[in-house]
């Protein structure tokens, strides 16, 4: 299957964060995954792409000419796909994944995730999305996705199409036995 991995691009991380997502890369890798994201050579983005290519993995790189500067783009992507913008990035990601996970970022990670979750949510697509909620990172946004229920701002039923989860064992497991749940999504 073809995972997209959404990621921070910052090296200025705790190094956990580096090595829990490099194991993720090597364990999509090792299982016979492709990886497919925005084709960065830093932060989580490069950790993610090292692992997998430390065992062979297929790695499909999406990014806009702009990113083509030194530095920027890992050296070692299969596929490399260049687009104008970074819609049109995001457009080609959704389209090539089976499946998301949303791993620790910052505003583009979390932009990434929430137009994916919002799309499953209208019913665009079926697709597994799991948050790594590696070290507790995103439990402020749990938090809050929560509260959003509660207050009456979404429906239960946006939290229940995304799981939640913080080994990258479990998340693999649980997207090899993935059934599509297109019918479990917003009521207008």
């Amino acid at each position: 299957m073809n995972i997209c991995v959404y990621g921070a691009s910052s090296n200025t991380i705790d190094s956990s964060y580096i090595e829990q997502t490099e194991y993720l890369g090597r364990q999509m890798a090792k299982r016979g995954h492709s990886l497919v994201y925005g084709a960065g050579a830093n932060g989580l983005m490069g950790a993610v792409a090292r692992g997998a290519h430390e065992e062979h993995g297929k790695i499909i790189g999406v990014a806009p000419s702009f990113f083509n500067v030194d530095g920027i783009l890992y050296e070692n992507i299969t596929e490399l796909i260049t687009t104008e913008t970074m819609r049109e990035r995001k457009q080609i990601m959704e389209d090539r994944a089976d499946a998301f996970i949303m791993t620790p970022g910052g505003i583009g990670t979390l932009e990434e995730f929430f137009e994916i979750l919002t799309l499953k949510q209208l019913g665009r697509h079926g697709k597994a999305i799991v948050v790594y909620n590696q070290n507790g990172f995103f439990e402020p946004l749990l938090t809050m996705m929560s509260e959003t229920a509660v207050k009456g701002f979404m429906t239960d039923a946006t939290n229940e199409i995304y799981a939640v989860m913080d080994d990258a064992d479990a998340i693999l497991d649980y997207l090899e036995s993935y059934k599509t749940d297109i019918g479990k999504v917003f009521k207008f």
